[in-house]
């Protein structure tokens, strides 16, 4: 992993030639802008390439790019924004020819890349749907639940229709706290069906397939706040990664990732994307990142060193740990080790 090869005085966005960004927890919580995030971008795409990847439903590109336009964005097209509900279509175009009708469950977003696809929206069962295509939206409730339910009765291997999900993301950031996202309504309408959806988004391909070739990237930097979406998805396209600590994974989660879902780079906000990021130093069973230093000792991880950025910290934890091959409750962990001075919503 690169968290163990980079060179001193390398930034994470040395030799990238596209930034791909996630929205929520990355750039935004709720409608206002985390702190740092926006200046950040603007100074990573005055030299490369600038995109968002969004597992949220509910919105259309156009209206995304306008809102992160409004935040200071400033030159976001909606052709910059990749949002599942168009991985979703490359799915459903595998499996269900254009013309057809498509039960939706969702918001705007989600119509609005059907129609454009080809394929007739309804929201009734009763209207003998060739597939289901579910996706967040807030105004989802239990009636639309429901036609979806009755449209999946039939298992898909027995005659059944197709079942496309824009993403299962279980939460979602919001300005007043975290919120339940759109896998926990995917979730319910499994619980009724006893079937599982295909899914489009993070941290499927299909989404980082389409962004990669969009925007014609060979090393691009995939930035998400959540590991098992983001950072899982990133490194299974291929694609090297950047966590930021201001959305929904905190430093334990961290500390605890699966080799699955490692990010390369470890950031408390954006600004330092901008910054050298320090040599992992590994002599005998001591870890060094700047200057914070840990030691594994059997099943104690010992601080020897707190240094003075609690980032550094983290990413020297995280790399100790992860050296070992060891899952985390193997280990005792200091609380300061996963202290959490970092911002989030």
């Amino acid at each position: 992993m690169a968290l163990f090869s980079r060179s001193r005085g390398a930034s994470p966005l040395d030799g990238v030639d596209a930034v791909l960004a996630d929205l929520d927890g990355v750039v935004y919580a709720g409608p206002g802008a985390l702190p740092y995030a926006i200046d950040s971008l603007n100074l990573a795409g005055e030299t490369r390439r600038l995109g968002y990847i969004t597992n949220n439903a509910s919105r259309r590109d156009a209206v995304v790019a306008e809102h992160l336009r409004e935040l200071g964005l400033t030159r976001t097209q909606p052709e910059d924004v990749i949002t599942s509900p168009q991985a979703a279509m490359r799915l459903l175009r595998d499996r269900v020819a254009p013309g057809a009708t498509v039960l939706v469950v969702g918001g705007d977003g989600l119509v609005y890349e059907l129609e454009k696809a080809g394929y007739v929206p309804t929201r009734s069962a009763e209207d003998t749907p060739a597939a289901v295509v579910q996706g967040f939206a807030p105004e989802v409730g239990w009636a639309q639940l429901a036609e979806a339910a009755y449209a999946l009765a039939t298992p898909e291997d027995e005659g059944g229709i197709p079942w496309i999900a824009t993403n299962t993301d279980w939460t979602i950031p919001q300005s007043r706290g975290i919120a339940p996202g759109n896998g926990t309504l995917v979730s319910a309408v499994h619980t009724a069906v006893g079937r599982l959806a295909t899914v489009a988004g993070k941290p499927e391909r299909p989404i980082f397939d389409e962004a990669v070739a969009r925007f014609g990237a060979s090393n691009a930097l995939f930035i998400g706040d959540r590991l098992d979406t983001d950072i899982a998805g990133a490194q299974a396209a291929g694609i090297r990664s950047a966590l930021v600590l201001t959305g929904i994974d905190r430093p334990k989660h961290v500390l605890a990732a699966p080799a699955s879902s490692r990010p390369n780079f470890i950031v408390g906000d954006l600004r330092e994307l901008h910054e050298p990021y320090p040599q992992t130093k590994v002599s005998g069973d001591v870890t060094t990142v700047g200057a914070a230093s840990v030691r594994i000792d059997g099943a104690d991880i010992v601080i020897l060193s707190e240094g003075g950025r609690p980032i550094d910290l983290v990413r020297a934890g995280a790399a100790a740990i992860w050296a070992t091959g060891r899952a985390i409750y193997g280990f005792r962990v200091p609380e300061r080790l996963y202290a959490d001075p970092f911002h989030r919503p």
